[in-house]
């Protein structure tokens, strides 16, 4: 993977696909597993060129950041990619699968990135984010504290995640902001009314996640596949309860797929890189995408360097509003 593409105005050069590692950090049942397939997997996608890995401390409850600090670890310093990781959520380490508590707290952010430099063995993190806004206290708050981290040595650039173009405006008036990280894609397309012009405007690197909707646009998804979904429980698998696995959108985003894939079969690539090729149509930094063997990796690290013909982007735009998949501006 050749292409780089800057974080914002001050970021670092970043690969348009990252190497997301929010699955690995769990098992259906919420419990320690067998981490070769996910070592594996990373390795065979910084092989490929993806010099960066995203995580947080609530992935299984630092499981995630451990698996990445294990990879990193068995790297020479040279040759170690750049990690993104996020703070500022307070789990019942009883109850996993619990909905976090968004705290955010100044207290919380401090001790979820000391936290997390220790799981990951690192000196200091490149990237760091406020994983949601917090409930009870004030943004100006939350971002003060993770202002002072930078100057104090232990992240490089900071950011928030989910946060609306009002908060990022906000924050912006006590210290730039580095980095956003909302969800986008063919089928969430929410970010592009508003938090997406406000970065492009204000110089802020863009790292979305969830590009793919948890598997839905790489093309291996069917209706009898979404169906077995909802024989699972929730903690296992909460696609079982998402409306963009049940009708009438399931039928609709399957429609749209269909046009994905017979662009991606003209270009001799796969359903899920013109998905991400699209994502990164829209100018911003890179995706994150997740993997948990080194075979559901190679699906994706094609789209790093492939960018869509207009004439493939009026099709797919055109085919969003025929099929009515999803919500949020076409393009």
């Amino acid at each position: 993977m050749k292409s780089r593409r800057k974080l914002g105005a001050y970021g670092p050069e970043m690969t348009p696909v990252g190497f997301g590692a929010g699955a690995i950090g769990y098992t259906e049942d919420w419990t320690e597993k067998d981490d070769g397939n996910a070592v594996r997997a990373i390795r065979h996608a910084l092989d490929r060129g993806v010099n960066w890995i995203e995580t947080a401390a609530v992935y299984g409850i630092g499981h995630s950041e451990r698996v990445v600090g294990q990879v990193l670890r068995a790297l020479p310093a040279a040759d170690r990619p750049m990690v993104v990781t996020k703070g500022g959520l307070a789990v019942d380490p009883g109850n996993p699968g619990e909905h976090p508590g968004f705290s955010a707290s100044p207290e919380q952010l401090r001790r979820d990135c000391d936290e997390s430099l220790t799981r990951l063995g690192v000196d200091v993190i490149d990237v760091y984010l406020m994983h949601w806004p917090g409930d009870h206290v004030p943004v100006e708050e939350s971002w003060a504290a993770m202002a002072e981290l930078a100057p104090a040595g232990k992240v490089r650039w900071i950011g928030v995640s989910n946060f609306s173009a009002d908060q990022l405006r906000r924050c912006q008036e006590i210290r730039h902001v580095d980095c956003l990280s909302p969800p986008f894609s063919l089928i969430k397309r929410e970010a592009a009314a508003e938090v997406l012009p406000w970065c492009a405007a204000n110089g802020t690197g863009v790292l979305c996640y969830s590009p793919l909707e948890v598997g839905l646009l790489t093309g291996r998804y069917t209706r009898e596949r979404a169906a077995e979904l909802r024989q699972v429980n929730w903690r296992s698998d909460w696609r079982s309860k998402s409306p963009e696995y049940r009708e009438p959108r399931l039928s609709r985003n399957l429609d749209l797929v269909d046009t994905l894939r017979g662009i991606a079969g003209d270009l001799g690539t796969s359903v899920a890189a013109v998905a991400l090729a699209w994502a990164l149509s829209w100018g911003i930094t890179g995706t994150i995408v997740g993997a948990k063997s080194p075979e559901q990796a190679e699906d994706w690290l094609a789209a790093g360097d492939l960018v869509l013909a207009a004439d493939q982007l009026v099709a797919i735009s055109e085919a969003v509003v025929t099929t009515g998949a999803g919500d949020g501006p076409v393009h």
